[in-house]
């Protein structure tokens, strides 16, 4: 029991559909509470953020990244009512076991390693589900991606374990797997082909859900679908995977961007769609979009690719 409890210490998950992880318990601003709280009004935060507050996320540094529901996190340190949060999933130079920063206290739970195993784990393969409880009752909308440990299925349902204990997901909004094979590694098209679901979805500073992706949240989240772990942040991004000529692009490739005509900081990730153009979410106030590099800033300022992917087999 004793080296159960040392196994756990500090381990929580998240307990709303999406958890902001800010630069600092000071980052947040007034009109941010609803973003805080539990439950999280993650839209209505949103959508009363104008086009200058939301800008000011980025230029005054105060979102990291962002967390789903059910998600792991090692908190290290507490503030108040804040926690200070590894994420493991999230690769990033920051930190070797993940990715930092802080999140509101009412937006964990502690884990029991022991209860939240599973030998399988249904991820959420619509834009938005909605998580039910045993009567059928809306209790949560999760977004594409979150992903719980599975105890079983129930007609059209998938019965799994979540931080309320146990609930359902339709059978036509998640996929199962085992966690003893890990997810299918898909090839660079399916990349690209799982972001155009995306297409004109508001870019959003930190975003890593289905309500907004920023630039490197979407690279990294289009290739975890699709059964990859990359670095968080752009410029992880391109200090790892493998190399890849200019000249010799394929879609799903990953595009680096960089100041001073390609030759200063990494700034903008995309991903390569084929015929000269790319798949990315922009900047605030633009929308996932597919674009013609050529004869934009884009193609000045283009410094590097990298692969994540792998060829697969084709159907026997």
């Amino acid at each position: 029991m004793e080296s159960n409890e040392r196994a756990n210490k500090g381990m929580y998950i998240v307990n709303v559909p999406v958890a902001t992880v800010w630069t600092s318990p000071a980052s947040p601003r007034e009109i941010d509470q609803p973003g805080l709280s539990n439950p999280a009004a993650i839209k209505e935060w949103y959508e009363q953020l104008g086009y200058e507050l939301r800008l000011e996320l980025c230029d005054s540094n105060l979102v990291q990244s962002q967390l789903l529901y059910g998600e792991e996190v090692v908190v290290t340190d507490t503030q108040g009512e804040w926690a200070h949060v590894i994420i493991p999933s999230q690769p990033s130079k920051k930190d070797e076991r993940g990715y930092p920063g802080w999140v509101p206290k009412v937006q964990l739970q502690p884990i029991d390693k022991e209860f939240w195993s599973s030998g399988k784990s249904a991820v959420v393969s619509s834009k938005k589900a909605w998580l039910r409880d045993e009567k059928g009752e809306k209790m949560l909308e999760l977004s594409y991606l979150t992903e719980l440990p599975v105890q079983g299925t129930e007609d059209t349902s998938v019965k799994v374990l979540t931080p309320h204990g146990v609930a359902f997901l339709s059978e036509e909004d998640v996929y199962v797997y085992p966690l003893s094979k890990g997810k299918v590694q898909e090839d660079g098209m399916t990349i690209i082909q799982i972001g155009e679901a995306f297409l004109e979805l508001p870019y959003f500073w930190g975003g890593m859900s289905a309500y907004g992706y920023d630039c490197s949240g979407f690279s990294y989240n289009m290739h975890k679908a699709a059964g990859y772990t990359i670095p968080r942040d752009a410029d992880d991004q391109a200090n790892s995977g493998e190399n890849v000529p200019l000249d010799k692009l394929e879609p799903g490739d990953l595009l680096f961007f960089a100041y001073e005509e390609g030759k200063g900081k990494i700034h903008h990730v995309g991903i390569y769609y084929g015929n000269g153009r790319m798949i990315h979410s922009p900047s605030t106030g633009k929308q996932i979009e597919i674009i013609k590099l050529a004869g934009t800033f884009y193609e000045k300022e283009l410094c590097v690719a990298r692969r994540y992917w792998i060829e697969t087999e084709g159907p026997a």
